[in-house]
């Protein structure tokens, strides 16, 4: 048998289910500075077309219309954002403890800043900014909410250096 090499496979993007696609979309463009790649537009659920089908395959029957959007990071990474005229409007109980996604992690070396813009526009600080390697790397990191209670947290330094040794010492 021929044995293969894997090799890391790249991030292409995150769907997020939000209550008001207007108010996420600035929210993720003027607080984030991402980028608005299509602006909020209608789906409707029909077969004629292969988005329509697509999102029937996805969505299943009992839907008739949602909103999205699309975005980008500074690195290419998209965001897109969903918004279903029926369905919960708040974001699920906060529990890491069950299967699924936890988070998602931006990365900002003004921190500080950031968190500033989160709260004004109506998000959250979930704790204290903390340092992970105090004595080695004075990288900060802290969990936030976004306006519709979606957790997230920031990292002032990349993941690579956050995690391995020797990267950065003083």
């Amino acid at each position: 048998m021929n044995k293969t090499h894997t090799y890391p496979k790249s991030f292409s993007h995150i769907g997020i289910t939000v209550p008001d696609i207007k108010k996420a979309v600035q929210f993720y463009s003027e607080v984030m500075g991402w980028y608005v790649i299509m602006k909020p537009s209608k789906v409707k659920k029909e077969k004629e077309t292969a988005i329509g089908q697509m999102c029937i395959d996805v969505f299943g029957d009992d839907w008739s219309t949602f909103e999205i959007a699309h975005l980008a990071t500074s690195d290419g990474i998209g965001i897109e954002l969903f918004s279903f005229p029926n369905g919960i409007k708040e974001a699920p109980e906060f529990n890491p403890f069950n299967t699924g996604l936890f988070h998602f992690c931006v990365q900002d070396p003004n921190i500080e800043e950031l968190i500033e813009k989160i709260v004004a526009f109506g998000g959250k600080q979930r704790m204290p900014i903390r340092t992970y390697y105090p004595k080695d790397k004075p990288f900060k990191m802290c969990y936030v909410e976004d306006p519709f209670g979606i957790v997230f947290e920031i990292y002032t330094h990349s993941y690579e250096l956050t995690y391995s040794s020797g990267a950065y010492t003083k």
